[in-house]
C-alpha cells in the first residue's frame, strides 16, 4: 500500500514486516486461523490480529471468514506464491533441523474411506515407517473429511467423489467398479441367470443388506445398470463395507460391493456376481490436498506411494 507523505504525496511503499508474512503463510497453508496458531505457537487472537494489520497494510482482504476455517482470495494466492519460496528458505537456514534437528519429522496426516485404507492404504505404506514415516490415519465421509483438510486437520485425503472449489487440489487416485453379490446359497434361491433375463424384479425376494439407510450404492446401481429407482428398505445395515461383505457372505441377502473389496471372495466362490453388465458402475477415488501446503518430505512420499500402488487395487 503507498504511503503518503505529509503534504499528500505518495511515497514509497511500507515495508511489510516479516512476522505478518510468516503468520499469513501458514494461514493460507493450514486453512483456518486457528489451525495456524497452534503450527506457530501463537494464541490464535494474535494471527487474527497480525492478518487483519497486513490486510489493513496491502488495502486487500486475504481470506474470506467461514464457519470453517478461512479461504484465501485470488490476491492471498498471489502474495502467497510470492514469499512462500523466500520464507521457506529463511526457515530452512534459521533451523537446519526442521523444527529441531533432534526432533522427529511431523507425522503425515492421512484420511479416507475406513474400508480401503484398512485393506489396501496402510498395506501399500507399511514400507514407508522403516524408512522413519509417522502416519496418523483417520476415517470418515468425503464431505466431513474434505472440511477438515481445508482447516489443516490432514494433509492428504482420499475423497469418493471429485472435490469442489479452489481451495484443494486433487489427482485421480483408481477407479473403483461396483458388484451385485450374494453367497452360492442365495443364488441358488433366486436362480441362475434370472438378474439378466428378469432385471430387478428377480431380486425383490432377496434381503438386501447395505451400510445406510438411504442405500447410496445400491441406489446407484439399481439407476445405473438397471435403469430404475430402487425401493424399499434394507435387511441388514452396517456403517462399514467389511461388515456388509461378511454378513453377506454368511448367507445375509444381497449387496453391491466395490470390487476391489470382495475380489478375494469372488475368487473363493464365497461371493458370487449376480450379475455381469458390460456397462458397471464405476466410481473414481481421488487422491487430495491444499494447494501451497508445506513441503513436508514426507507427505511426497506417501503420496508418490499411493499413487504408484493404487493401479493395481
Amino acid at each position: 500500500m503507498p504511503h503518503r507523505n505529509s503534504d499528500g504525496r505518495a511515497g514509497p511503499p511500507t515495508p511489510l514486516d516479516l512476522s505478518l508474512l510468516r503468520t499469513f503463510l501458514a494461514v493460507h497453508r493450514a486453512g483456518s486461523f486457528t489451525a495456524a496458531a497452534r503450527l506457530l505457537g501463537l494464541a490464535q487472537p494474535t494471527v487474527t490480529a497480525q492478518i487483519r494489520t497486513l490486510e489493513e497494510q496491502l488495502g486487500r482482504e486475504l481470506f474470506e471468514r467461514q464457519s470453517r476455517g478461512v479461504v484465501p482470495t485470488p490476491v492471498a494466492d498471489q502474495l502467497a506464491g510470492r514469499v512462500a519460496a523466500p520464507l521457506d528458505a529463511l526457515a530452512a537456514v534459521a533451523d537446519p533441523g526442521g523444527l529441531g534437528a533432534d526432533r522427529p519429522p511431523e507425522p503425515v496426516h492421512l484420511a479416507g474411506p475406513a474400508e480401503l485404507l484398512c485393506t489396501h492404504v496402510l498395506p501399500a505404506l507399511a514400507p514407508l515407517v522403516e524408512q522413519g514415516v509417522r502416519l496418523r490415519v483417520g476415517a470418515g465421509l468425503t464431505d466431513d473429511l474434505l472440511a477438515e483438510l481445508r482447516a489443516g486437520r490432514h494433509d492428504l485425503v482420499i475423497a469418493t467423489s471429485r472435490p469442489r472449489g479452489r481451495t484443494l487440489t486433487w489427482v485421480p487416485l483408481m477407479d473403483e467398479e461396483f458388484v451385485l453379490v450374494a453367497a452360492p446359497a442365495w443364488v441358488e434361491r433366486i436362480g441362475t441367470g434370472r438378474v439378466a433375463a428378469e432385471g430387478p424384479a428377480a431380486l425383490a425376494e432377496a434381503p438386501l443388506v447395505t451400510y445406510a439407510e438411504d442405500l447410496p450404492i445400491a441406489r446407484r446401481y439399481w439407476r445405473h445398470v438397471f435403469g430404475t429407482r430402487l425401493t424399499g428398505q434394507a435387511a441388514v445395515t452396517v456403517p462399514d463395507l467389511r461388515g456388509v461383505l461378511s454378513a453377506v457372505a454368511a448367507g445375509a441377502g444381497i449387496t453391491v460391493l466395490p470390487r476391489y473389496l470382495c475380489r478375494a471372495e469372488l475368487a473363493s466362490g464365497a461371493l458370487v456376481p449376480l450379475l455381469s453388465p458390460e456397462d458397471p458402475p464405476i466410481n473414481t477415488a481421488y487422491l487430495t490436498q491444499r494447494p501451497g501446503g508445506p513441503d513436508h518430505p514426507h507427505v511426497v512420499l506417501v503420496r508418490e506411494r499411493l499413487l504408484q500402488a493404487a493401479p493395481a487395487w
